[in-house]
């Protein structure tokens, strides 16, 4: 794939964002707009985080579409993908006018021309692991620019961290094979197994993909790959047979090497771990294993430029400000986010939307916080990835002691299934945890709420998990409509975890809100009570 460049230098210039309120248009903003980029776009009228990040940048915004909001003096279009070039108006109107038009993968891949850059990818992961770059870039004082898909707590809740330009390091997306527009000389590879079946009808097809973004890095390009995660190997096996003239470099728990993993260990609140070359532990503040994962792989990219910008390894200094920067980690948007405690319930969200994610994703919270109940509010998305990964999804929630499910958030490419929808999961999830009380809010009497038989009857039989903590499996078609019945299902010292790429989201702030306002819980005082 060809990448279309764009100037080195973007002062003056004007750029029109259509779907500027995208986490990754935005992030795209923020560098434009240090570079020198005068700035407008326009996005639907729907609030989001993003909105006082564009207004702090001084972006022009407007919120609808229409051929009128391109200014005259606009000299590129960058658009979210999205959007369509045949059917947004804006995106109409400047084809009509030959104003440049970028799609985000392809500005994205136009910056990476301007610095010697690093693609993260994979399946799961990628977040993460280019926030933890960008904090060991900052700790170590490297001149890049880190672009992550999320907002970031230890960017000031951006996606960017600008510390200069030389590297770039961005988080790069395997859909419709979007990353090939990016020219990476470092690519950390994070995971790879079957997913967006739309476009990735098998693994195969999926694992192809990777395989070539991998055979696109230059002649002494260096392939940072899992050594735990097969489908990474996978990759990291073909192009090794393809490719003598890349470095390969492994880390992981059964890594060889330098980035093995070992001593891990997890007690409340912290993850404790040695890498082979670190001269003392190191700490995460955040749970789960997973993590883990992703900081050694941050680790050994931090190093790998470290190397090229000085010609030098990591030293003792350098350890030192490496385990300093893990431990003030705190997370990012919609990846294990602490929304807040009230009234003795801690609500966390992520955005994990595959099996693999939502499993690490629970077990690392149970570890974390082992005496706590885990109510865990997952919201599938799409239809094609629900159906082909159906049996996975409910397995998935087995550490799970109270699960709550929705209807399929469906992606705008793709049309509802009768014959399939959310309930379908819910009644799998049924079938296989007899040790969860089933609310369905569609069939109980009142305003969705169940009887206290329904809520305080005791299971006669455990499920895999086996969980003694009161657990039940509720579901709601739309997930406000079982706010109530959390409210008064919900007790100190439960932990409620949204999980999905759905809008779930907003029935965890929903209940933080009314927690907040400190409405009581009846029905699980009740619960409690039972013998």
């Amino acid at each position: 794939m060809v990448t279309i460049a764009f100037p080195e230098s973007l002062k003056g210039l004007h750029i029109h964002l259509v779907g500027a309120k995208g986490t990754g248009m935005t992030a795209l903003a923020e560098i434009l707009h240090t570079r020198g980029a005068l700035l407008s776009g326009s996005d639907v009228a729907d609030v989001f985080y993003t909105d006082g990040i564009l207004h702090a940048l001084g972006v022009k915004l407007f919120e609808s579409f229409d051929a009128r909001h391109v200014p005259e003096e606009t000299d590129i279009i960058i658009y979210s993908a999205a959007y369509s070039l045949a059917a947004n108006p804006e995106l109409k109107a400047a084809i009509q006018r030959h104003i440049p038009i970028f799609s985000y993968p392809q500005a994205l891949g136009a910056l990476s021309l301007h610095s010697r850059s690093a693609g993260i990818a994979g399946v799961h992961g990628k977040t993460t692991t280019t926030a933890m770059a960008g904090i060991l870039m900052e700790a170590l004082s490297m001149p890049a620019t880190v672009l992550a898909g999320s907002a970031i707590s230890n960017f000031n809740g951006r996606c960017t961290l600008i510390r200069g330009g030389d590297y770039f390091i961005a988080e790069t997306c395997e859909y419709r094979k979007h990353f090939l527009n990016f020219k990476p000389s470092w690519i950390v590879l994070t995971s790879v197994e079957s997913d967006h079946q739309d476009y990735f009808p098998t693994y195969e097809s999926i694992r192809d993909a990777f395989v070539e973004y991998v055979l696109s890095l230059p002649d002494n390009g260096v392939l940072i790959f899992c050594a735990d995660q097969p489908g990474a190997v996978d990759v990291a096996d073909i192009v090794l047979q393809k490719r003598k003239n890349i470095s390969f470099v492994e880390y992981g728990f059964s890594a060889k090497g330098k980035y093995k993993i070992r001593d891990f260990q997890t007690s409340a609140g912290t993850n404790t771990f040695m890498v082979s070359d670190a001269p003392k532990p190191l700490q995460l503040h955040v749970p789960g294993r997973h993590l883990v994962l992703d900081a050694v792989a941050a680790i050994a990219l931090a190093e790998s430029i470290f190397e090229a910008q000085t010609s030098r390894n990591f030293g003792q200094d350098e350890w030192n400000r490496i385990a300093a920067a893990l431990t003030s980690f705190r997370g990012s948007k919609r990846r294990s986010e602490i929304i807040g405690e009230f009234r003795g319930v801690l609500i966390l969200d992520d955005y994990g939307h595959h099996p693999t994610a939502i499993r690490v994703t629970i077990e690392g919270i149970k570890k974390f916080w082992p005496q706590r109940r885990l109510v865990v509010d997952f919201m599938s998305h799409t239809y094609t990835r629900t159906i082909a990964l159906q049996d996975e999804f409910v397995t998935s929630l087995d550490e799970a002691d109270a699960v709550v499910m929705h209807k399929i958030y469906a992606s705008a490419r793709e049309r509802p299934i009768p014959e399939f929808d959310g309930k379908t999961l819910f009644h799998k999830l049924c079938a296989r945890r007899a040790d969860l009380i089933p609310i369905d809010l569609g069939l109980v009497s009142g305003k969705g709420m169940a009887s206290d038989q329904e809520l305080t009857r005791r299971p006669a039989t455990p499920g895999p998990n086996s969980s003694s903590k009161g657990g039940f499996a509720l579901y709601s078609k739309e997930p406000l409509d079982a706010q109530n019945s959390l409210l008064d299902l919900l007790r100190p010292g439960d932990i409620f975890l949204t999980m999905g790429a759905g809008d779930n989201w907003k029935l965890g702030k929903a209940i933080a809100d009314k927690l907040r306002e400190g409405r009581t819980s009846q029905t699980s005082e009740k619960i409690q009570e039972q013998p």
